[in-house]
């Protein structure tokens, strides 16, 4: 009897274990199941992605223009998003400035993208400027190296989901000592889009050396690059993207 009900048990086993592999994954997204040798490799070697609503932030750096740095994402043709940055210093930290920051301060990078613009007529590209419709929007990077860049990276959650939908998945890779997120809608998802904001983050042991045309979003099938705080290179400090 003991030896029956063992190879009943095991045959059981095996069944359950056929029809649960043979339902399909319904919360995975296109980059969480891999189907092509570029998708393997953005997977296998995607930073872990932190949510911009668990960050406890200080004070930000007021520099020339403020504590804010407002901008657009332009080609040759016009202006395909507006971007406004800043850099925060850690919780508690007020005022935030890198002249009297303690050695080993970390700083946070913050940039909030608005395909198209954020219907702010005083901001970014502002009112009636706009290239085009966006009506597709795929990925937000830099355009130079993350200097210091601590591995520490991530976006709003919550935007991504009111945006994209509940198939969004955000995948943070390096290329060449920078950073791209790459905006995935998922299977028959919505697109991140027109005055849809998604906010993206990372951080750094640096400060900004200034605003720099170091950004770019593809969005429309082009690239269009445009301006942000980024820290210079420093002998000796690391990059978590090298």
């Amino acid at each position: 009897m003991i030896r029956n009900f063992r190879i009943l048990t095991a045959t059981s086993a095996a069944l359950a274990l056929t029809a649960c592999s043979a339902e399909p994954d319904t919360d995975a997204t296109d980059l969480e199941v891999a189907t092509t040798d570029g998708e393997a490799a953005a997977l296998a070697n995607a930073l872990p992605a932190g949510d911009f609503m668990d960050l406890q932030l200080g004070a930000k750096i007021v520099g020339p223009q403020g504590p804010e740095v407002t901008g657009t994402m332009d080609t040759a043709e016009g202006s395909f998003a507006d971007i406004r940055s800043f850099v925060a210093c850690p919780d508690g930290m007020d005022p935030c400035d890198p002249k009297t920051a303690p050695e080993g301060t970390i700083f946070t990078y913050v940039h909030v993208v608005y395909p198209g613009e954020d219907n702010q007529e005083d901001t970014g590209s502002g009112d009636g400027n706009d290239s085009s419709d966006i009506e597709q929007a795929t990925a937000f990077k830099m355009l130079q190296p993350a200097h210091g860049f601590t591995g520490t990276v991530g976006y709003s959650k919550a935007e991504a989901l009111a945006a994209i939908g509940e198939k969004a998945d955000v995948v943070i890779t390096c290329v060449d000592g920078s950073i791209v997120w790459s905006v995935n809608p998922g299977d028959a998802g919505d697109q991140w889009e027109q005055a849809e904001p998604l906010t993206f983050y990372w951080q750094s042991t640096l400060p900004p050396a200034g605003p720099a045309p170091a950004y770019a979003i593809t969005a429309n099938y082009t690239e269009a690059t445009g301006p942000g705080p980024m820290p210079a290179a420093k002998d000796g400090v690391t990059n978590a993207c090298v």
